[in-house]
């Protein structure tokens, strides 16, 4: 290569490795590749081992109705595709290397596929082989460049590990890309306040629990682009969070710290502070602590159909059990249920056959430990 093909090949090798963290720049990379190879078309595709079906990754340079035929009918009749399944990754091959040119201008493929498309020639490169699949780059030579040379050949051998790497950089960032999507989509819906805070208390992250807090303002809010709380007390408390982190090292976990705050409004929450390490921190946008709210209620949303089938107890008597978590004297659940107090009196007899427990407190314990981690869709009654 000269200095200027030299400087052209690493700037096209920044763009095939720009193209795996945005896949909006895939089409364009392979635009360049087709061009700097010396192709009118390119296409990367992958075969299945059995031989039996092809995937279509990304294309540049042919027509819809082409791919159609090359999947539906071509495929089959194509020279060169099925040659990879036993070459050298990185190997690049055209129609001369595998039959006499005069021979692929004869047969149906260069015919009704190939010169169709304004093209004499086709090359190929091997870029990925598993047990599975091969993945192939093919490249189509244009009428005004002439068959398949050296040079070609050459250079899709140079650029055939850059594309590789960036499909396996590219898989690997979408899968992080889903897993952190799907992670905060399970972390929206769990009752807990979590909130995700750098090392100055700026939010990271936030879940749904979390957003709603800090819109109602009635504990912390936001001000600017830091949580503040809204009285003396929690304000002190969630500052020394940070003095937590401020001083951790190996032992972070260790000083976890565990507070109770109090709202504007009387109400107290139990706040879970969780330090990561300090280096993790000290990266731009880096968490530094996790924190956790849970209001301290009498009582919790209880997951009603597991207490039901743990102890085989009937839509009555689950009933009576959730509203002995609410309140504790029988006329009370009566009124609350529109049921008679002997009713009620009833179904706690049998709540104690059934559980095990010997008074009312006891059962409380065990609805406790029912307790649904998730929150309740809009609307849902709790005392189901």
């Amino acid at each position: 290569m000269t200095v200027l093909e030299a400087n052209r090949f690493s700037s096209l090798v920044g763009e095939i490795y720009d193209a795996a963290a945005d896949p909006a720049q895939r089409n364009a990379a392979l635009e360049q590749v087709a061009g700097f190879v010396g192709g009118s078309a390119a296409t990367i595709l992958s075969r299945d081992k059995a031989r039996l079906s092809i995937e279509i990754h990304q294309h540049y340079g042919t027509e819809p109705r082409f791919r159609e035929l090359y999947r539906d009918r071509y495929v089959e009749l194509d020279p060169l595709l099925d040659r990879h399944l036993d070459r050298s990754v990185e190997q690049t091959i055209g129609a001369a290397d595998v039959m006499p040119y005069s021979d692929f201008v004869a047969t149906s493929f260069y015919r009704e596929w190939v010169e169709p498309q304004g093209a004499v020639d086709l090359a190929t490169v091997t870029l990925e082989r598993s047990s599975a699949r091969t993945t192939i780059l093919q490249v189509m030579r244009g009428r005004s460049r002439g068959t398949v040379d050296d040079s070609m050949r050459e250079r899709m051998r140079l650029l055939a590990p850059h594309i590789q790497r960036s499909r396996v950089m590219g898989r690997q960032i979408r899968a992080r890309s889903h897993t952190a999507a799907d992670l905060a989509e399970v972390l929206d819906h769990l009752s807990t306040a979590i909130c995700l805070l750098d090392a100055e208390g700026r939010i990271v992250h936030a879940n749904a629990a979390c957003r709603k807090m800090l819109a109602d303002g009635d504990l912390l809010m936001i001000v600017g682009d830091r949580i503040v709380a809204r009285n003396t007390q929690a304000e002190k408390i969630f500052r020394s969070f940070f003095d937590v982190v401020a001083n951790s090292g190996a032992g972070a976990v260790d000083r976890r710290k565990i507070e109770l705050m109090t709202s504007a409004d009387g109400q107290h929450y139990l706040v879970h502070a969780f330090p990561l390490t300090q280096e993790r921190s000290l990266q731009r946008d880096g968490v530094a602590t996790a924190l956790f709210l849970q209001k301290a209620v009498m009582a919790p949303r209880l997951a009603t159909e597991a207490i039901a089938a743990a102890f085989k107890l009937t839509p009555s008597e689950t009933r009576v059990l959730t509203a002995i978590v609410e309140l504790s004297g029988v006329p009370d659940i009566a009124a609350k249920l529109g049921i008679a107090g002997t009713t009620v009196k009833t179904h706690l007899g049998r709540l104690f056959e059934k559980t095990g427990a010997g008074r009312q407190a006891d059962l409380v314990k065990i609805a406790a430990g029912f307790a649904a981690p998730f929150a309740l869709p809009a609307g849902t009654d709790d005392a189901v």
